[in-house]
């Protein structure tokens, strides 16, 4: 009776001892095997075995892709600006035996080493790079520190300037630099302006000009143009179209005279009317001619 108890229990024991040898690895970790205190193995994803009693479990790594408290770095840029830079920082795990055996605390030596890379990275550039080449710094930052990490077997997935803050006496000094580059800019607007105002004003009065230098042309060809006709009139006619043109002047001018707004009365001599009757007779004479 006590030997069957005893190969139950023995039975018992065995099982539980390979029961023990059986692992099973959740998706999202990984398990580092340790025999007799030195690294053996490392048990992926699934259904895995291991040795009973020789071999172990050391510890169980997760290689989900996590974040690290975003923390803000003190910098001083190349132009001398006291900033600061609030970063995050994106790692996993993908060599769980490396992050186990090569160093202790994994977020505190990935702290550290940001601060450097980017304390580092900010000193070399001027304020103004700074603000502007964001998308620089995270991928210089994300370079330098995926290559000091690799020893640790930590891949960097992503790194992100958050924020640029500065103190309130640099603060000052941006908004007034801001507001003295917005007057120069209003400045240069209505200096363009005022230079297209006077560039469209003295168009204006080369357009009036040359068409009243055209107006003043076309009424010099047109007294030309009389006064050549009246000439081969004369010479065609003799001194019944000189008489013509004589009387026509005269009828001109008295029509200008009795035209005029401050003219109440006015006085036309018999030979004026005189000339109005024999117009058309000389008018007639020149015609035959």
């Amino acid at each position: 009776m006590f030997v069957q108890e005893f190969a139950l229990g023995l039975v018992g024991v065995l099982v539980l001892v390979a029961l023990s040898g059986v692992k099973v690895v959740p998706q999202s970790h990984e398990y580092v095997v340790e025999q007799f205190g030195k690294y053996t193995a490392t048990l992926k994803a699934g259904l895995n075995f291991i040795v009973p009693v020789i071999n172990r479990v050391a510890a169980t790594v997760s290689i989900l892709e996590r974040q690290l408290q975003p923390q803000e770095i003190s910098v001083i840029t190349k132009d001398n600006v006291g900033i600061h830079l609030t970063t995050a920082v994106f790692f996993r795990v993908t060599d769980a035996a490396k992050s186990v055996y090569r160093i202790n605390d994994i977020n505190q030596a990935v702290q550290t080493t940001v601060t450097s890379i980017v304390r580092s990275t900010g000193g070399q550039m001027e304020f103004d790079e700074v603000q502007s080449k964001r998308d620089f710094i995270n991928e210089r930052i994300k370079g330098s520190l995926s290559e000091a990490c690799a020893v640790w077997g930590i891949e960097i997935t992503r790194t992100e300037v958050l924020d640029v803050g500065v103190d309130t006496a640099t603060r000052s000094a941006m908004q007034q630099q801001l507001n003295a580059e917005r007057e120069r800019r209003a400045s240069v607007t209505r200096a363009e302006g005022e230079r297209q105002a006077q560039q469209l004003k003295a168009d204006a009065e080369l357009y009036t000009a040359q068409k009243q230098a055209e107006a003043r042309r076309v009424l010099a060809d047109a007294d030309a143009y009389a006064t050549a006709t009246v000439g081969q009139a004369i010479q065609t006619n003799g001194q019944p179209a000189i008489d013509f043109e004589i009387m026509k002047q005269q009828i001109l001018g008295i029509s200008q005279l009795a035209g005029s707004p401050n003219t109440k009365l006015v006085v036309v001599p018999t030979d004026i009317t005189k000339t109005l009757g024999s117009l058309s007779v000389l008018l007639e004479t020149i015609k035959s001619k």
